[in-house]
């Protein structure tokens, strides 16, 4: 009897040993902040904004509608931007403010809404591997990008795309989630008072980059001439 009673107890030790957190991947939950992820600007593609919009919960100041983007899912967003080809996957690391570039993918991909839930994500339940259950504290962020070409289901696959120029994509900005789901609750990100709205967007070629840089270096020297 003690030696089962020992194995039993070594079990349950060794499952909360490498049990994994859980939070609800969404960016919209009733009562509490929502914030919306939004297309390119169709005007400046490789403009990036972060923040609280006009139409957040709390409301901002930051006017993505007027940068000329409109939310992933809304109507006439079809294909590119649209609902089911636009992803999004969690990045995240153990502990708050952990460095962004600490930050790796982690759980399931998900989709986002169409309709009055345009720019919502499409709520899962993310495990996130490396993050025990009901850890304290984790460092999150939001990545999500265009696979409209079906090319990119991760985001280690899409990141490289996106550098590249190759594709639009987007990161909210890490943020600090509390109290990781396991016994405890599942939480939302919405409990993170830091979690934000963002935009995809078009990372320059480096040859555009190094043609912005003589022109700045030529500037300046023109400048000091005078």
């Amino acid at each position: 009897m003690k030696k089962l009673i020992l194995a039993a107890f070594a079990l349950t030790t060794a499952a909360g040993v490498y049990a994994q957190g859980t939070v609800n991947f969404a960016n919209r939950a009733t009562g509490v902040m929502t914030s919306h992820i939004w297309s390119p600007s169709t005007t400046t593609p490789s403009l990036s904004l972060i923040g609280l919009g006009t139409s957040d919960g709390p409301s901002g100041t930051v006017n993505f509608a007027g940068a000329g983007m409109t939310m992933i899912g809304a109507s006439g967003t079809g294909g590119k931007y649209g609902a089911a080809t636009t992803f999004a996957q969690l990045l995240g690391a153990v502990g708050s403010n952990q460095a962004e570039t600490s930050l790796v993918p982690m759980g399931a991909t998900t989709t986002f809404r169409t309709g009055t839930g345009a720019g919502f994500l499409f709520q899962v339940t993310a495990t996130l591997g490396g993050i025990p259950a009901d850890a304290p504290w984790a460092t999150l962020e939001i990545a999500s990008w265009d696979n409209s070409s079906g090319l990119y289901p991760t985001w280690t696959q899409a990141q490289t795309a996106w550098v590249a120029g190759t594709i639009a994509a987007g990161k909210s900005g890490a943020f600090n989630v509390s109290s990781i789901g396991g016994l405890a609750p599942t939480p939302y990100l919405n409990n993170a008072s830091t979690l934000q709205s963002f935009n995809l967007y078009f990372i320059p070629e480096p040859s555009s980059l190094a043609l912005a840089g003589l022109g700045a270096a030529a500037l300046m020297i023109f400048r000091r001439r005078k």
